[in-house]
C-alpha cells in the first residue's frame, strides 16, 4: 500500500510540474468539433471517419477521438495497433481501423480488441484468419489496392485474386476495398485521375468475387475538400458506391497543401502554441547570439529568451528560414540556432519583460502565426509542424 501511494505522489507531483511550465500547446475542443461538423456535411452521404494517428498529429489522440466522434464521426483511423489499443484501453467503443499492416505477431491482439484491418498481403490475412479462429471470433479487413503511390497496398494485377483469398478466409469478413491518393493535394496533377481510374476498374472486378463489401474509399482530407470523394464514374457506381473518407489534417483545421488551402477557409485552426519570455537582455551590436554565434547583430537588440526549443518542436535550422514568433503583438525573427530547451528572438529596441507571453502558433493582438506559415518557411508541410510538437509540451483543452 506505501508503494502505491508513493507511485500516485510521484505522479501527482509530475503532474504539478507539466502544470507549471509556460510552454503549452492549447487544443480547442469546440473547434475540433465545429470542423468534424463541416466535414460531415462536406462527405456526406458517405461516413466520415476521422485519422487520430500520431497522438491526433500531436494534438492528443484519446481527447480529440472522443470530440470527433461526439461531433458526427463514424468511425477512427490509426496508424498502429498500439495506437488502436491504447484507444480501447480507454474506452472508446466505436470503429477503428489499423491503416497499415502490422506484425503477424500482432494478430491476436488486433483481433482481440476488435480492430479493423487493412491488408494487401496474403500471410497477413492468414495471420488474422488464424487468430480469428483461435478466439472464435471475426475480423473485419479492407483491401488496400496500390494505384499508383507504390507505399503499400496490393498490386492492381493480383487484387482480384486476394480478393478471392480473403472471401475464403475463415473469421474474415470483407467490409472493404481502398486506395491512397498521392497527389490529391495538387489540384493540377494527372496522376489522382488516373489513379481513380485504376481504381474503379479493379473495384468493377472484385465486385463478381466480392459483392457483400460494404465500403469503398479513396478520398483522404485533400480529396473530400476537391469533392473528389462523391465524383465515382458512372461505371464505379454500377460496382460500389464512395460509402466513406477519412479526414485527417483537416479535421485540426490545417490544410493538406497549398493547392487546396483555399478550400479549407471554413475550418478552423484547433491548435495554439504559446510559452513566456523567461530571460531578456540588451545586447550589443556586433555581439553573436546562441551555439556556434551563427547570428551577428547590426545593431543594439533586446533579445529575449523562450524556453523551448528543438526538444519541444522547433526545428533547429529555423533562424535560417522566415519563421517568426509573436512576442507583444508583433513577429519576431529567431536569432542564432534553436537549441535543445530555448531559442532567442529579435524585440529590437521593444520593452519586454519577463513572463510576457509568446505565440509560436496562433494569435496575439492582430497577428497570427499559422501552422501553414511554418510549414513554408521550413520548406514543409502542416503534418510535421504539429507532429513535430513534442510528448514533454503540455496539451491543455479547453472550450472556445
Amino acid at each position: 500500500m506505501r508503494e502505491s501511494v508513493a507511485v500516485g505522489s510521484a505522479a501527482a507531483s509530475s503532474a504539478a510540474a507539466r502544470a507549471l511550465r509556460p510552454t503549452r500547446a492549447e487544443v480547442n475542443l469546440a473547434a475540433l468539433r465545429r470542423n468534424v461538423n463541416r466535414l460531415t456535411e462536406l462527405a456526406a452521404p458517405a461516413e466520415l471517419w476521422v485519422v487520430v494517428k500520431a497522438n491526433a498529429y500531436g494534438h492528443g489522440a484519446l481527447q480529440c477521438a472522443r470530440q470527433a466522434l461526439a461531433a458526427g464521426a463514424r468511425g477512427l483511423c490509426v496508424a498502429l495497433v498500439q495506437e488502436a489499443v491504447e484507444l480501447r484501453e480507454a474506452g472508446i467503443t466505436s470503429q477503428i481501423m489499423v491503416l497499415s499492416e502490422q506484425s503477424p505477431h500482432a494478430a491476436d491482439l488486433l483481433v482481440a480488441h476488435d480492430l479493423t484491418c487493412v491488408v494487401y498481403n496474403q500471410h497477413y490475412i492468414a495471420a488474422l484468419s488464424a487468430a480469428a479462429t483461435r478466439a472464435q471470433r471475426q475480423v473485419k479487413v479492407h483491401l488496400k489496392i496500390d494505384t499508383g503511390m507504390h507505399r503499400a497496398g496490393v498490386d492492381p494485377a493480383q487484387a482480384v485474386e486476394l480478393a478471392r483469398h480473403i472471401v475464403t478466409a475463415p473469421g474474415v469478413v470483407f467490409e472493404g476495398v481502398m486506395t491512397h491518393l498521392a497527389t490529391a493535394d495538387d489540384p493540377h496533377h494527372p496522376a489522382t485521375q488516373r489513379q481513380l481510374a485504376q481504381f474503379e476498374h479493379v473495384l468493377a472486378d472484385i465486385r463478381a468475387v466480392a459483392p457483400q463489401v460494404r465500403h469503398v474509399h479513396s478520398a483522404n482530407s485533400a480529396a473530400m475538400l476537391r469533392g473528389l470523394a462523391a465524383s465515382a464514374s458512372a461505371a464505379v457506381q454500377g460496382a460500389f458506391s464512395y460509402t466513406m473518407v477519412r479526414a485527417g489534417i483537416s479535421a485540426y483545421g490545417l490544410s493538406p497543401g497549398d493547392g487546396v488551402a483555399n478550400l479549407t477557409t471554413s475550418l478552423e485552426p484547433v491548435l495554439r502554441l504559446r510559452t513566456e519570455v523567461s530571460h531578456v537582455r540588451r545586447v550589443r551590436a556586433g555581439e553573436g547570439v546562441s551555439y556556434g554565434l551563427r547570428t551577428t547583430l547590426d545593431r543594439d537588440t533586446t533579445v529575449a529568451t523562450l524556453p523551448l526549443g528543438y526538444a519541444d518542436g522547433i526545428s533547429r535550422r529555423a533562424w535560417q528560414t522566415d519563421a517568426r514568433v509573436l512576442v507583444g503583438g508583433r513577429r519576431r525573427r529567431i536569432l542564432g540556432v534553436v537549441t535543445m530547451d530555448q531559442m532567442m528572438v529579435d524585440c529590437a529596441d521593444d520593452t519586454v519583460q519577463v513572463g510576457d507571453e509568446a505565440v509560436i502558433i496562433g494569435t496575439q493582438g492582430t497577428e497570427q502565426i499559422t501552422a501553414e506559415d511554418w510549414a513554408r518557411a521550413l520548406d514543409t508541410i502542416t503534418y510535421e509542424v504539429v507532429c513535430d510538437i513534442s510528448s514533454r509540451v503540455p496539451r491543455t483543452y479547453g472550450e472556445q
